[in-house]
């Protein structure tokens, strides 16, 4: 539980520092590996299913989005310039409608509003969302 709030708190003061200096849209993991290397791949295929059951309503088949929803992941900058340990702590903590750098207005709930999600099949969700960017 210490350890939660400890986390939740480093990210609130990055996010805090990156919105004054107009820098990315989430703020970087510190507690976790920065580079997708030192991170076991994820295995798309199994990611592929897990999209379709926590993450496709959103996001569309396929990760192009739905209009007045989820932003396309497909062809999102966004989500390219994170490191996957970024893009981990984005998934399991979410972004609330009322933070300043969330642009669409909708909450993003953590781990897609699947609780169950475990960090193997985010790493697997991921590895499907990287495969689909162009």
């Amino acid at each position: 539980m210490r350890k939660t709030i400890v986390s939740l708190l480093v990210m609130f003061v990055l996010a805090l520092a990156l919105a004054a200096c107009g820098g990315s849209d989430i703020p970087a993991s510190t507690s976790s590996p920065s580079t997708s290397e030192s991170m076991k791949a994820g295995d798309a295929a199994k990611g592929a299913a897990l999209f379709s059951k926590t993450c496709q309503a959103c996001h569309g088949e396929g990760g192009v989005g739905v209009e007045g929803d989820g932003k396309s992941l497909a062809t999102s900058e966004f989500v390219a310039g994170l490191s996957d340990a970024e893009f981990i702590a984005f998934v399991k903590y979410g972004r609330s409608s009322g933070d300043p750098l969330n642009t669409t207005g909708l909450d993003m709930p953590p781990k897609g509003g699947n609780p169950a999600l475990n960090d193997a099949q985010i790493v697997d969700i991921i590895a499907y969302i990287r495969s689909l960017q162009k």
